[in-house]
């Protein structure tokens, strides 16, 4: 079989390993033969390939980014979208089947294709963790990771000082980064999407920290909306997919910090740097693993699926389970920071 990969949506740690781990595995098991669409969906509708052989895909594991570039196109966009169009350029180039590695919009697109009798399968990709079905995906744990450590960071300045720092995170509608990084970081207030606090409660646990002598550390996720607010902060225009470009609310809160306690503030927000750089021995290995079992997926012809971790099982789910709804930070586990806030 010709299969071809593509990496589509936001970038994420990781992305290398699953192409990597998808052509060794296909290769010397199956003796099936590999390219890469170029660019996510865009390579796909525009037949834009590139060859994959065993060659290319050496050392990859331990490389951030994709090889194969990504975009946020959409497979039904243009003249050359939607499953009639793109089963002629399958067709073309002698492709027998289509891995789309990708989050909720990826794998929307890839479900309504193979839906239309298109043989696609997926990889569950989002660094915030937030796709059902699978317990983890891969690019998570760098993104914590690259953000525990900038807190630490922070921490030491904050104390020499004696000011309140804020570290804004990755975190569009879901705070796992913001929470385990946040809980490994030993902050004091860990502020998420799915959790409305106010200000003045965000300003007693600060407070309580700042008396002590200790100097406050507040992490607060980019899609958090504050009690007293209707929507997130979102000043900076669209995304290419319409999306509003989330950005802000890490200077709100620091300014309300200063504002209603009087404490020095100040604030950073990571951006892409969670996304950048090479993963952690844990993505990589959840990459390769997620990359070799799609292979099978393939091979076995489970049109409509993708691959998943459960515990440390790999599993097999349809493309309708993962798109239930994003996974969110339940109710327990703020609960459980919780507790740790202002102490």
């Amino acid at each position: 079989m010709k299969i071809g990969l593509l990496t589509s949506g936001g970038d994420c740690p990781g992305l290398n390993a699953v192409i990597r781990g998808a052509v060794l595995h296909g290769i010397k098991t199956y003796g099936h033969e590999f390219v890469g669409f170029r660019d996510g969906w865009r390579g796909v509708l525009e037949g834009d390939i590139m060859d994959l052989p065993r060659t290319r895909v050496r050392g990859l594991a331990r490389e951030g980014g994709t090889i194969l570039g990504t975009s946020r196109t959409n497979p039904y966009s243009g003249p050359g979208g939607g499953p009639e169009n793109i089963g002629v350029m399958l067709e073309r180039h002698a492709v027998d089947a289509i891995v789309a590695i990708g989050g909720e919009g990826t794998l929307a697109g890839a479900k309504r294709l193979a839906d239309a009798g298109l043989p696609v399968v997926g990889v569950p990709k989002t660094i915030d963790n937030d796709l059902q079905a699978t317990d983890y995906t891969f690019g998570f744990d760098t993104a914590v990771s690259i953000a525990t450590d900038a807190m630490d960071r922070l921490r030491t300045t904050g104390e020499s000082h004696h000011r309140c720092m804020v570290a804004e995170v990755m975190g569009r509608h879901v705070g796992w980064i913001a929470l385990h990084s946040g809980m490994s970081a030993g902050a004091h207030a860990v502020l998420i999407p799915e959790q409305k606090v106010s200000m003045d409660q965000v300003c007693a646990w600060v407070q309580e920290v700042y008396d002590r002598g200790r100097s406050p550390l507040v992490v607060v996720a980019e899609g958090f909306i504050p009690e007293d607010r209707e929507d997130v902060l979102a000043g900076k225009g669209t995304e290419a997919d319409g999306r509003p470009r989330l950005g802000g609310i890490g200077e709100y809160v620091t300014q309300e910090i200063e504002r209603l306690t009087g404490i020095e503030t100040r604030n950073t927000t990571l951006g892409h740097i969670q996304r950048g750089g090479a993963p952690t021995g844990f993505d990589r290995v959840l990459a390769t693993r997620f990359g070799m079992s799609v292979v099978d997926l393939v091979h076995e012809k489970q049109w409509g699926r993708m691959v998943a971790i459960r515990g440390t099982d790999m599993v097999r789910v349809d493309f309708a389970e993962a798109l239930e709804g994003l996974k969110t930070v339940p109710q327990d586990r703020w609960d459980e920071a919780r507790v740790l806030f202002g102490r």
